[in-house]
């Protein structure tokens, strides 16, 4: 399988980096192929400029995309899996990702309107995977209704609704505790996930 990982933290010395680093780690003990969007590193550009807002509002796909939207919506047709790994902030995924979101995902190539309704998802990726590193207890989470928040924005309306044939969510919890064997747990979790990643029938 071809992976494409949309990577989205601005420290090398955090808990989210080794994930990312146990998770690819895991791809390649399978031999799987993988491309990063290491969103900071790239500083990939999150605001929406004008020319890209009136695209949308306006429905005008023939308008230009940005070459770097390009790029990133490339990667996301040459793969099998798109998988995002991000920390959890304020019950959410960084700014840097949700523009994103708001610039890659483009009128003609994520969403698509017919006779001023919307249409059928207009990508088609065969499997999502989202990695979140929180600082909560999934356990916490679920209490209080984040996690199923997380999942609904995320799966539902990011992954599923724009042509995704699956997706799922695993939240490396508990993390701010600072616990050696959570830690070390989380990470077995990451590494398993990219060793074992498939697609299913």
């Amino acid at each position: 399988m071809h992976i494409f990982i949309v990577y989205a933290h601005p420290s090398e010395e955090s808990f989210t980096h080794s994930v990312l680093l146990a998770f690819i780690n895991g791809l390649n003990y399978s031999n799987h192929t993988y491309e990063i969007s290491d969103l900071y590193k790239m500083n990939f550009r999150s605001d929406m400029e004008l020319d890209e807002y009136e695209r949308e509002s306006g429905r005008e796909s023939s308008r230009t995309i940005p070459e770097d939207v390009k790029l990133e919506q490339e990667k996301i047709n040459k793969s099998d899996a798109l998988v995002l790994i991000y920390p959890v902030w304020w019950s959410d995924c960084p700014a840097k990702l949700k523009g994103w979101f708001d610039r890659v995902y483009t009128l003609g190539f994520a969403y698509a309107y017919e006779n001023g309704k919307h249409a059928e998802a207009c990508f088609k990726v065969k499997k999502a995977l989202v990695i979140c590193a929180a600082g909560h207890t999934v356990e916490y989470l679920e209490e209080i209704g984040i996690a199923e928040s997380m999942r609904t924005v995320m799966l539902r309306d990011r992954l599923l609704g724009v042509g995704a044939e699956q997706a799922e969510m695993v939240i490396l919890g508990g993390m701010v505790s600072k616990d050696y064997e959570v830690r070390e747990r989380n990470l077995k979790i990451a590494f398993d996930i990219g060793m074992n990643i498939n697609i299913s029938v």
